[in-house]
C-alpha cells in the first residue's frame, strides 16, 4: 500500500491530478482530472516508470499477470511514454528485460511504412497495454483492432494509472465491460476511492486537496457515474 499512497502523492505534486470542475473525454462533468500529459521532466518519467513496473510486479508475483511477457504497448500518444518508461524501470529495478512498442495515428507511407514503432510484433507474442486512465473505456477499445491487425497476439492485461471505478455504456463500470467484451483484466496501481482515503482532510506540501466539501463532491460523482 506504501508505494500506493506514494503515487498519489507523486501525483498532485506533479499537477497530474487535479481537482476542480472538468469534462472527461465521455462527456461527464468531474470535481477531478487525471491528466499524465503533464508530467514534463526526466525525474517523473523515471519514477512513473517504476509505479508502472511496481504494479506489474506486484500481480505477476501473485499470478495475476504471466511471468513471460512479450511487449509492452503503449497506445498513442499519452501511453507511447508510459510503456517506454515502463520497460526501463522494469529492465533496471527488476532484471526484467521486455520489448515495448507503439503505434502511429496516421500510417507512415514511406520507409518501413505502418503504423507500428518499435517492438515488431509476431503471432504468440503476449502483450501488456499500458496507459494512463479508463472513464468509459473508448480509446482503449480503438487499441484491439491495431494489435489484432499487427499479429496473432494474447493481450495479457491492461495496466493504468487509475481506475476511476465509473460505469462505461451500461451498469458495469468500463473495466469489467472490456472483462467481458475482451477477456481483459485490468490492473490499476490505484483507485479513486483509495485517492479519497488517502488525500481526505491530509496535506500534501501544507496543502488539503480533498477537504469536506471536495469529499462530497467526489461522493455525488462516485454515487451517479460509479459502481460500487
Amino acid at each position: 500500500m506504501n508505494y500506493k499512497k506514494n503515487f498519489i502523492e507523486f501525483m498532485v505534486k506533479s499537477g497530474v491530478l487535479t481537482f476542480g470542475d472538468f469534462i472527461t473525454k465521455s462527456g461527464r462533468k468531474t470535481p477531478y482530472f487525471i491528466n499524465t500529459g503533464n508530467y514534463k521532466t526526466g525525474e517523473q518519467a523515471a519514477k512513473l516508470g517504476q509505479f508502472y513496473a511496481k504494479c506489474i510486479e506486484e500481480n505477476r508475483k501473485t499470478g495475476k499477470i504471466t511471468g513471460d511477457i512479450t511487449a509492452l504497448f503503449g497506445p498513442a500518444y499519452k501511453g507511447i511514454p508510459l510503456a517506454v518508461a515502463t520497460s526501463i524501470s522494469l529492465a533496471t529495478e527488476f532484471q526484467c528485460n521486455v520489448n515495448y512498442c507503439f503505434n502511429r495515428k496516421e500510417a507512415k507511407d514511406h520507409g518501413e511504412g505502418g503504423t507500428m514503432v518499435g517492438y515488431k510484433l509476431q503471432d504468440g507474442d503476449k502483450v501488456l497495454i499500458i496507459e494512463d486512465v479508463i472513464t468509459a473505456g473508448t480509446a482503449i477499445r480503438e487499441c484491439f483492432p491495431i494489435l489484432k491487425s499487427t499479429a496473432d497476439v494474447k493481450i495479457e492485461g491492461l495496466i493504468i494509472s487509475v481506475d476511476r471505478m465509473e460505469r462505461g455504456a451500461g451498469n458495469k463500470t468500463a473495466i469489467q465491460e472490456i472483462e467481458e467484451e475482451f477477456g481483459i483484466k485490468t490492473f490499476p496501481i490505484v483507485t479513486v476511492r483509495e485517492i479519497i482515503d488517502t488525500l481526505y482532510n491530509t496535506e500534501v506540501d501544507g496543502k488539503v486537496y480533498i477537504n469536506d466539501e471536495m469529499k462530497a463532491r467526489m461522493e455525488a460523482y462516485l454515487q451517479e457515474y460509479c459502481v460500487k
